[in-house]
């Protein structure tokens, strides 16, 4: 076994490698940009080394630095996680010629699997079923047309050389085909640096379902059962779970030998996923085999008791496999849910910030955390708006269900937008519990998952009145318990006032709505007078900003979080964020005039489609800007001339930067 390893990788999936290391002993060496100079995997590891700049180019993707950095600090072998350099065949050529160990596979098991075109050739001769498509070298417009069309529509354009949902286009009609066919070249190209695609008939109502392989030096391959991850969004998994729902020993049986074959057939080596596609009537294509660790390799964990990583390690180190296949069982259900700082209502665009408070579910036997930050750290428009896996384990899905969801309403968040309030939607929906996933879920039920947001409950208005009154009186007690003269009234800390009835009133803006709440002090509680009645509350208030209420003799519990004139109410019916509002001091806040249409987040343009002087239609596409990877289009709101633009493709933009003015047409 080896003694050091360097982890070429960040975030979450370094600090989860990190902790099987120090469990088996083994130091480890964390690399860096500057961008994470102080993140958690590099307070948790051994050794850290600076790699270069944020951009993943400059610091993460640099091989040759990465071997540069094993070699000075004695790593013995490179573990890459997912992403970056994990399935990079040259770098794990470069690390043999370097004399370190790659803890993966074979460069020609990447190489094979590498290319989706090449990987189905090769699928096709194992007598494996594709899903019926286009997986050529030939990559001439007219020609991925004219297959579009052979195949007949909807058909789903894929980047040949990668995955994560990066040129992955649903092309649903042969207007838009072109359109799309450029769009996922480009981001093929700037994910993968290979803007070869390929083309498949897109099932409407598929399940994706995944077997989890190992493969050793001495012969064994076993296969670890399956994951379903069907629920997706913008082609990128949100919730994954295993076993998977309806799966019957008999095709559980067939997957695991179709992914175990395909990895002899490419003499692999390590840990690895086989991805099917699978119909209603219980048919599965192959799809593709990620070369490497997956995200979601903890359900697996959790439902056969085995730590992947280990496994990856003593491989790698030469030794045989630790089981056969007849010694794998499963027990009990598992989910994990990812956690990621992005706007679900508005088409789960990812968001940056700080995150100003973090606080997790307990974890223990039934509750696990992978995550790669902690609270105060910034989510960068560098990489991955990921904050952590929420994994849940119990002994029927039933069961685990209720768990996650018990889980989700625990965590808190604030600073950034996150997807809890949706997860908790998704987890809570009747279908959902039922086991009825496929890769449309969430365009067939998004309106039961994406309700309308409410106003905010008067019983949140009277949890953060009430909260606001302990802190001043706790605040009040520590001033008078530092006093000359702690008995003087005019330190009292109880509300008392000379000569009137003493009474406050609080106000709110929640959105567009100003609230008001008047507080009356009244013999050791408040009378609290909010829109729809008055409520008799008293209670504490934690140094950690807990609040234990009591409103009308109702026992309630809530978190308070105060960031600036920003009051956040947090209970576990959900999550509410108010505007601490003075009239008095109300500013007239102008608006921009004219037409202005701002980029939604951080990140790069990559086409500018109109010029000063060209008139628009509502809904036409002005700008194609990049974020984390993913192409968005911004399109004009309403009809109009285009009065100016004021940036280029290639020019880097923050979030809220105004990209171009659009003079509205007269009716």
């Amino acid at each position: 076994m080896f003694d050091k390893i360097l982890i070429a990788n960040r975030g979450e999936i370094a600090c989860r490698v990190i902790a099987t290391c120090r469990r088996l002993g083994i130091r480890t060496v964390a690399v860096y940009s500057e961008a994470d100079a102080d993140a958690r995997h590099v307070a948790l590891a051994d050794e850290a080394y600076l790699l270069g700049p944020a951009k993943a180019a400059d610091s993460y993707l640099r091989a040759d630095k990465i071997i540069e950095v094993a070699k000075a600090s004695g790593a013995q072998a490179i573990h890459p996680g997912y992403g970056f350099l994990s399935e990079n065949a040259a770098f794990a050529d470069a690390l043999a010629e370097a004399g370190l160990t790659f803890i993966g596979p074979p460069a020609a098991s990447i190489r094979a699997m590498g290319s989706k075109s090449a990987a189905k050739q090769l699928m096709e001769t194992a007598s494996v079923p594709l899903v019926p498509g286009y997986h050529g070298a030939g990559q001439d417009l007219e020609l991925l047309k004219r297959e579009a069309r052979r195949i007949g529509f909807p058909v789903l354009i894929k980047a040949s050389a990668g995955g994560g949902g990066k040129g992955m286009k649903i092309v649903t009609h042969e207007g838009e085909l072109e359109a799309q066919l450029l769009s996922a070249k480009r981001e093929a190209l700037a994910s993968f640096g290979d803007d070869q695609v390929l083309i498949e008939k897109y099932l409407t109502r598929p399940r994706h379902i995944e077997i989890q392989v190992f493969a050793d030096d001495h012969g064994n391959v076993v296969y670890l059962f399956e994951r379903d991850c069907s629920v997706q969004r913008r082609h990128q998994k949100v919730i994954e779970e295993a076993p998977a729902p309806g799966m019957d020993p008999a095709r559980r049986a067939a997957m695991g030998t179709a992914a175990c074959n395909a990895a002899r057939a490419i003499g692999y080596r390590g840990a690895g996923t086989v991805e099917f596609i699978a119909d209603e009537d219980g048919t599965f294509y192959f799809m593709e085999m990620n070369t490497r660790l997956q995200v979601e390799h903890p359900v697996t964990e959790m439902i056969t008791g085995q730590d992947l990583v280990e496994w990856q390690l003593r491989v790698a180190a030469g030794q045989p496999l630790p089981l056969r296949q007849d010694a794998l069982a499963i027990r009990g259900h598992a989910f994990e849910a990812r956690v990621y700082a992005e706007d679900p209502e508005r088409d789960f665009l990812p968001a940056i910030g700080r995150l100003y408070h973090l606080r997790t579910p307990a974890e223990g036997p039934h509750v696990r955390i992978d995550t790669g930050v902690r609270a105060g750290d910034e989510v960068s428009m560098h990489y991955d708006p990921m904050i952590a896996k929420l994994i849940v384990w119990d002994e029927t899905r039933e069961r685990a269900l209720a768990r996650l969801r018990a889980a989700l309403a625990d965590y808190q968040v604030v600073g950034v937008s996150t997807n809890l309030r949706f997860l908790g939607a998704l987890a809570a929906h009747p279908a959902f519990i039922a086991g009825d996933v496929h890769t449309g879920f969430i365009g067939q039920h998004h309106a039961a998952l994406f309700p309308p947001r409410a106003g905010v409950p008067e019983r949140v208005l009277a949890l953060a009145t009430l909260a606001r009154l302990l802190d001043a009186d706790r605040k009040a007690a520590a001033r008078a318990q530092a006093s000359h003269d702690p008995w003087s009234p005019w330190h009292g800390a109880e509300g008392w006032r000379l000569n009137e009835d003493n009474h406050h009133t609080f106000h709110y803006r929640d959105g567009e709505h100003e609230l008001a709440v008047t507080a009356h002090y009244r013999d050791g509680h408040y009378l609290l007078e909010l829109p729809g009645g008055t409520v008799r509350a008293s209670g504490t208030v934690s140094a950690s900003d807990d609040v234990h209420a009591d409103l009308d003799g109702v026992r309630l519990r809530a978190t308070l979080v105060r960031r600036g004139a920003e009051l956040t109410v947090i209970t576990a019916a959900g999550q509410w964020t108010l505007t601490l509002h003075d009239p008095l001091a109300q500013a007239m806040e102008g608006e921009a005039g004219g037409g202005g249409l701002s980029a939604p987040m951080p990140g790069a343009i990559v086409a500018v489609l109109v010029a000063p002087g060209d008139a628009v239609e509502a809904g036409q596409p002005l700008v194609i800007m990049e974020a984390m990877k993913m192409e968005h289009t911004i399109t004009a709101p309403h009809a109009g001339v285009v009065s100016a633009v004021h940036y280029a493709p290639g020019d880097q933009v923050q979030d809220g930067a105004e990209l171009l003015a659009l003079d509205a047409t007269e009716a």
